[in-house]
């Protein structure tokens, strides 16, 4: 019998072991935490953004936040549907995550463009990670993964566009860090 409040069933999805499922689930938690992190840090750019393309890329943030919010829906309940119960609370995420908030608040949009390039670069090597990680265990979370990762490359060449000249150089080039990224495209 299971002990009320905890965090996993005795169970998970059928083809699975019960170990292996909630290890999956384990993984998904990570990406879980690092796409409500994306969404809020895209709502944050989205209400930051000054200068001449604040239009622009006020309105491209949007359809990206939705979509993010939709993958943090569907990473949730397939970690539910595993037997192990999703964290989305705010705590949790600050003690589990593995990078530093985002550093840009009021700049233009190409400031912008160039950290959540970086920002974006993070959260697509980690899922890629993740699919590695799963794909052996199990097909179907990997494909979820595949199919948000597509997502997310496309986002991040819209971005990209705004920010590279026509010989493919990106602006901020070699910047390591969202700030340093940020003050290399403003110049």
């Amino acid at each position: 019998m299971a002990t009320p409040n905890q965090r996993t069933a005795p169970y998970t999805v059928p083809g699975l072991s019960t170990e292996n499922g909630h290890e999956v689930a384990q993984t998904l938690q990570q990406r879980l935490h690092a796409l409500n992190d994306l969404q809020l840090t895209l709502k944050h750019a989205h209400w930051n953004v000054v200068g001449p393309n604040f239009i622009s890329v006020h309105e491209m943030l949007d359809p990206q936040i939705e979509l993010v919010r939709g993958f943090v829906d569907e990473l949730a309940e397939r970690m539910a549907t595993m037997g192990v119960g999703p964290s989305g609370l705010p705590g949790d995420l600050v003690q589990a995550r593995t990078w530093d908030d985002y550093s840009v608040h009021r700049a233009t949009g190409v400031e912008h463009l160039a950290a959540l390039d970086l920002v974006y670069n993070g959260v697509i090597e980690d899922h890629r990670d993740a699919i590695q990680k799963v794909g052996e265990l199990d097909p179907i979370t990997e494909d979820m993964l595949i199919g948000q990762v597509r997502e997310l490359e496309l986002f991040q060449w819209f971005m990209r566009a705004h920010l590279e000249n026509s010989g493919g150089d990106l602006q901020h080039g070699g910047a390591r860090t969202e700030r340093g990224a940020a003050e290399s495209a403003a110049q």
